[in-house]
């Protein structure tokens, strides 16, 4: 066991407000768990040298705004270094949700809190027993909450911090959530979000995980679909000194829908280690999930991609495809799509690319006078805008975009 996670099972050991019992069965857990090494095979490719001795303070009086983006219209929710500043009394909330803290008790809060995020996520784990800060969002049955609602965390330079998000999307009701990371300084930040959409429910959901440079943070996203639910995700994921993020979605009724699409753009000697499980475990469900990154030099990506369908899970149509661009030889990724079927009436398919700029689009867009680093600009970045274009909310893509540009052009001029 690391001295951070000794610390941390110490710490967990002085946590008591209404979830101790849950809390109590999660260190009870963590206690059983080993520190990830080489042979463990979800962190084979992420080392966690950097968090085993880390040494940070918890807290701080820190504050932030939202940033800013044109024609969005979203309710904010700010956490900074794990502590809520928005003033969740003074929102003028939309008719049919609900938004309170998690240190309140509620009935939505003890419905899901560590119930859809599956148990053998270690860092999960210290998220349970160490994040008494969060928020619950519970959007009412048949409710239809046209503005998106943002929950943003800032990390800043010497804090460690942990935060949870709890959302409850009632039947033939929609709503959007932002979940929106940033901080570039040495911290250390984990957010795990958990969802339960349910049936005829829709959910568009964003993470976006711009934490870069010295930041280290660990997450996941988690979703448990019920019958005609519907599950429309984009991340976007930076690299940094570490990042890693869990993404799991479980088709718990028939006919379920979701579509994940990825994009992760890595400057040198960043890491970034997505791991994506989609559970089908009833019939007629269906999945689509796209992958993209570019990475730079000396950086380091990390892609699992696994569809598990159940035998029960007859009608099953699951797509899942991992694309990668390397902007030097020193760049590298680890991709490893799967599929376990034990049904026999599906359609599913998976695969994975690797691959450096085509010299030859290179060399036609330079003899049309195009400039080789603008070329190379529009080449590698159209690569991944496809995904852009692909994402419901404009306003949020139109904002992404030149954000996006900018980093990709800043990746290719540290080469």
């Amino acid at each position: 066991m690391s001295q951070w996670l000794a610390h941390v099972i110490e710490r967990a050991a002085n946590v008591d407000d209404w979830l101790s019992p849950v809390r109590a069965n999660a260190l009870a857990e963590l206690k059983q768990k080993e520190w990830p090494g080489r042979r463990t095979e979800a962190w084979r490719y992420t080392s966690l040298h950097k968090v085993a001795d880390l040494n940070l303070r918890a807290g701080s009086q820190a504050s932030a705004e939202a940033p800013q983006v044109n024609g969005l219209n979203s309710i904010d929710l700010v956490f900074v270094d794990g502590r809520l500043t928005t003033d969740i009394a003074q929102l003028q909330l939309p008719a049919g949700i609900s938004i309170t803290a998690l240190d309140a008790k509620s009935e939505a809060a003890d419905a899901l809190f560590a119930k859809v995020k599956p148990a053998h996520h270690l860092f999960g784990l210290i998220n349970d027993v160490l994040a008494q800060q969060g928020i619950v969002i519970d959007v009412a049955e048949g409710s239809q909450v046209e503005q998106p609602i943002r929950i943003v965390n800032v990390a800043t330079n010497g804090v460690e911090s942990h935060q949870r998000t709890l959302v409850r999307v009632g039947k033939g009701a929609r709503a959007t959530i932002i979940e929106h990371g940033a901080g570039n300084e040495q911290s250390l930040n984990t957010v795990f979000a958990e969802y339960d959409i349910a049936d005829n429910a829709k959910l568009e959901h964003y993470r976006l995980a711009l934490q870069e440079d010295q930041a280290i943070h660990v997450g996941g996203s988690h979703f448990r679909l019920h019958n005609e639910s519907k599950l429309n995700s984009t991340l976007v994921g930076y690299g940094s000194q570490l990042t890693r993020l869990d993404v799991d979605i479980e088709h718990a009724g028939e006919h379920a829908f979701a579509k994940f699409n990825n994009i992760y753009l890595l400057a040198p000697h960043e890491h970034f280690d997505l791991h994506s499980t989609i559970e089908h475990a009833q019939p007629n469900g269906t999945t689509e999930e796209n992958a993209r990154g570019i990475i730079g030099d000396k950086a380091k990506a990390v892609f699992n991609g696994r569809i598990h369908i159940h035998r029960d899970a007859q009608k099953t149509l699951a797509e899942l495809n991992n694309r990668n661009l390397l902007l030097s030889r020193g760049a590298q990724i680890n991709t490893k799509p799967e599929l376990e079927i034990y049904a026999d009436d599906v359609q599913c398919a998976h695969g994975a690319t690797v691959a450096e700029i085509d010299e030859e689009a290179l060399y036609y867009m330079l003899t049309r006078g195009i400039d080789r680093q603008q070329a190379l600009v529009m080449l590698n970045f159209g690569f991944v805008q496809e995904l852009l274009f692909q994402m419901p909310n404009k306003a949020l893509a139109d904002w992404l975009q030149p954000i996006l540009r900018q980093r990709f052009e800043r990746m290719m001029e540290q080469k």
